[in-house]
C-alpha cells in the first residue's frame, strides 16, 4: 500500500472556524483525485450555479437540516 501526504497549513480563525491553506500545485493534485476535473463533476457545478441563480437555494445551520 502505498501512502501520500499532503502538506497543508491549518489555522484556527475563530469559534468553529479553521483555515486550510495548500498551494496550488497540491490543490490540484488533490482536486484530481476527487474527481473534480471530471466532466460529470463540472456539470453537476454549473447545474449549482444556474440554480442559485435562479433563486432556488436556502441557506443551513447544520447538515442535520437535509434530513
Amino acid at each position: 500500500m502505498v501512502t501520500k501526504t499532503l502538506t497543508a497549513d491549518v489555522t484556527k480563525r475563530s469559534k468553529g472556524k479553521i483555515a486550510v491553506e495548500i498551494d496550488a500545485n497540491r490543490f490540484e493534485r488533490l482536486a484530481a483525485v476527487f474527481g473534480m476535473f471530471n466532466p460529470d463533476f463540472l456539470g453537476s457545478i454549473s447545474r449549482a450555479e444556474a440554480d442559485y441563480r435562479a433563486g432556488k437555494t436556502r441557506r443551513i445551520r447544520s447538515l442535520k437540516e437535509l434530513r
